[in-house]
């Protein structure tokens, strides 16, 4: 962090000096630091974000498009954590402190999960699998019919209308004609909620109860089973996902219902039930189509998510 964040940090959390900073992970394609910051009274998490001169993108697809895509999802994130930063029930995420732009660097500063215990985990136990599924079903209810605002008006990462590169890249001539119905079966269910937008493994940290999400910089409007079956893509393989689909969609629907009268939703609970059960395979295919334009040769790339995709094109 450069010394002018370092004072604005300081200032803002009320503390003398800074005991030590611990990189947590660098940014996506070298876009900045995610640092723990230990002051003298207290640790935060800091957000450095800092655009690169020359972008480092993983798999060689820089680009204008991309980079604004980057620069508004960091903007997104500042947002969510500004404007909306209520607790919900079973749907943890770090608490709110602080942000602010100098020069053409930004910062976001929040709570430190590590002092409430929370950890990320590279494998899970079905317990641990079943917080993370209920954390969604809860953010999903009590988010509703929620307008996004100044989040993505369609939320996660791989959303047609921000992928055109991948698109064009696609090899699957039949996913690229069903691309845009398929979009549009999505966007014009009457049950829209707010989705994570990057619902991974990775983003999830757990404590002994409890578990928190992170990284909220592709948050925005959409059905609750596109982060269902993006966490689930992270989570399983190609013959696990055949074997537990209808286990973790069953436990997702289970606390969706209970998350609805907790929260007092008046909504016909079995509509929303039966139509996002429906559009399950759309929000496979969805991303599906995002994966093979991306990277071709990507494990998920497997009869599971094939099988999805002939559902949808019986369907569309």
């Amino acid at each position: 962090m450069n010394k002018e964040i370092e004072s604005a940090l300081l200032s803002l959390t009320n503390s003398k000096k800074i005991v030590k900073i611990e990189l947590i992970q660098s940014l996506w394609s070298g876009y900045g630091q995610l640092n723990r910051v230990e002051l003298d009274n207290k640790s935060v998490v800091v957000k450095h974000i800092k655009y690169p001169n020359n972008q480092n993108h993983p798999h060689g697809q820089d680009s204008d498009i991309s980079h604004q895509r980057k620069v508004k999802s960091y903007q997104v994130e500042i947002n969510w954590y500004k404007d909306r930063n209520q607790e919900i029930s079973n749907a943890y995420f770090p608490r709110y402190i602080s942000s602010g732009e100098i020069d053409d660097e930004r910062y976001l500063i929040l709570e430190d999960l590590k002092i409430k215990g929370f950890q990320p985990k590279s494998t899970i136990t079905w317990d641990a699998v079943k917080l993370c599924i209920k954390w969604l079903a809860y953010f999903h209810a009590k988010n509703l019919g929620v307008s996004a605002g100044q989040l993505w008006e369609i939320g996660t990462y791989w959303h047609l209308n921000t992928r055109p590169n991948e698109l064009q890249a696609l090899q699957d001539k039949d996913l690229v004609k069903a691309a845009p119905l398929i979009d549009k079966k999505l966007n014009s269910s009457k049950f829209q909620t707010l989705v994570h937008g990057d619902a991974k493994l990775a983003n999830f940290l757990f404590n002994d109860v409890a578990v928190s999400a992170v990284d909220f910089q592709y948050i925005g409007g959409g059905v609750g089973v596109k982060d269902l079956a993006y966490f689930l893509s992270s989570l399983y393989g190609e013959n696990e996902l055949f074997q537990y689909e209808e286990k973790c969609l069953d436990y997702y629907f289970q606390e969706l219902n209970e998350a609805f009268i907790l929260f007092k939703i008046n909504i016909d609970r079995a509509s929303l039930e039966k139509n996002w059960r429906e559009l399950y395979p759309y929000a496979w295919s969805d991303f599906y189509r995002f994966l093979q334009g991306w990277s071709p040769g990507h494990p998920k790339i497997n009869s599971y998510s094939e099988k999805m995709k002939g559902q949808v094109l019986k369907w569309i």
